[in-house]
């Protein structure tokens, strides 16, 4: 059972996360394709310290903060729909991932999908904000891409990293179905062993940082969950790298910048244990995860998770709140998740009628 107290921590821990990730998506998205030189160019020579524009304005996110919310959807009504007896997550969220993508061809919703839910019906979701050629070929036809078969096996880069962090707010879960589940979505569209085990081990630390854990202890555990995985020694070598750089002095956008060379899944998510390790403070860890050559919206976002979940939404830039663009639909969806995890009996189930409630998160579709 879950206590009022626990209850509102829980919340709390699933805003920070949320928006913590939104939030550094923002901020890195005006500087994501720039080198570390041309950061200090266009934005002095401490780099960028502020939310700057984007897609034409301040706050604006990118494709990652779409899918995590959809991910976000995906997993309510998976758990909406073990009432049922059908319960396989992974074709939940492929089913969710398909709604995302019809976003990136249509002007707007189309109110005759009754199934698609609210999310799907929020119009500024409506724009396609840069996703890179795997999102959109992954989730471009049904076809399920699973471990067995996935979608672009050569795929390395971070964007199925950058939706996972959902699936470690899963806190009732055991951490090794967390990476399980974690890992198969993301071969969805992320086909290649590093990518998906980048966000298998990504969404195994916002699970341990969710239920209290250290980031330290969060690190190690998913370091033993990785040892027996095929494929895992990049995933394993660049966190291991991020420790110990831990260890070589006082945090520099240098250090992030060589963390984060070559923009491949696990060294985003290197520089973002890095980040996140040596600066707590969620404004500080940001702007280093986005001053440096990699994929800054991408370490930015995963180095906002992190925080988020390890300090709850009070920790969170009020300024940079105001400003980030969709706030109220996260808000929503953060709430309504953490609604459905610790109070679904009181839902939905048998004999228990909540039209209101399968309205938003339909059984079907």
């Amino acid at each position: 059972m879950w206590g009022r107290v626990e209850q509102q921590d829980f919340r709390s821990r699933v805003r920070g996360t949320l928006l913590g990730a939104a939030l550094g998506d923002a901020l890195g998205a005006p500087v994501s394709a720039l080198a570390l030189d041309q950061v200090r160019t266009a934005h002095g020579v401490d780099g960028l310290a502020d939310l700057a524009s984007a897609y034409g304005r301040r706050g604006a996110v990118t494709a990652a903060t779409q899918l995590t919310l959809f991910t976000v959807d995906g997993l309510i009504r998976a758990h909406v729909r073990r009432d049922t007896g059908a319960w396989h997550p992974p074709t939940d969220l492929h089913r969710a991932y398909r709604r995302w993508a019809v976003t990136q061809h249509e002007w707007g919703p189309d109110e005759r999908r009754k199934d698609d839910g609210w999310l799907a019906r929020e119009e500024w979701l409506y724009a396609r904000r840069d996703p890179d050629r795997a999102l959109l070929a992954g989730f471009g036809d049904d076809r399920l891409g699973t471990l067995q078969e996935p979608k672009n096996p050569t795929e390395r880069g971070p964007s199925a990293a950058t939706r996972s962090a959902p699936f470690g707010l899963l806190v009732g879960w055991e951490p090794q179905l967390v990476l399980q589940l974690a890992v198969e979505c993301a071969a969805q569209t992320h086909g290649h062993p590093t990518a998906y085990l980048s966000a298998g081990a990504f969404a195994v630390l916002v699970h341990a940082l969710a239920r209290g854990d250290s980031l330290d202890a969060a690190v190690q555990r998913t370091l033993a969950l990785l040892a027996a995985r095929p494929g895992h020694q990049p995933v394993t070598d660049a966190l291991q790298q991020a420790l110990g750089a831990v260890r070589q002095g006082m945090p520099s956008p240098g250090r992030v910048d060589a963390l984060a060379a070559g923009r491949t899944a696990e060294a985003s998510l290197g520089a973002a244990v890095y980040c996140s390790l040596v600066c707590e403070d969620i404004r500080h860890g940001l702007r280093l995860a986005v001053n440096h050559g990699g994929d800054s919206s991408a370490v930015a976002a995963l180095t906002g998770a992190l925080l988020g979940a390890m300090h709850g939404e009070t920790a969170l830039p009020p300024a940079w709140l105001t400003e980030l663009e969709g706030r109220a639909a996260l808000l929503e969806l953060s709430d309504d998740f953490a609604m459905e995890m610790t109070q679904s009996a009181a839902l939905h189930g048998p004999g228990i009628s909540s039209p209101g409630w399968l309205a938003r998160y339909p059984r079907g579709g």
